[in-house]
């Protein structure tokens, strides 16, 4: 189940628990990988383990993050 307080941003840095998660995972994946990139399916596999999230919810964060549009 879903927890409203998920997408409330937080006051220190604007960024939502589910993109917090996101991030968290990214970085601890990097970390192991020893810099190198994180696949996408890896990071999902990572992410679902704490929030439950669908793959494009976690895309349309990695968009956000890096300020990406395919429309332009």
């Amino acid at each position: 189940m879903r927890d409203a307080r998920d997408d409330l941003p937080d006051v220190r840095d604007g960024l939502t628990r589910r993109e917090r998660v996101v991030l968290w995972c990214l970085s601890e994946l990097q970390k192991e990988r020893g810099e190198r990139h994180v696949p996408t399916a890896m990071l999902y596999g990572s992410v679902a383990e704490y929030v439950d999230m669908s793959v494009e919810e976690m895309q349309g964060i990695l968009v956000r993050f890096v300020g990406y549009d395919r429309r332009l």
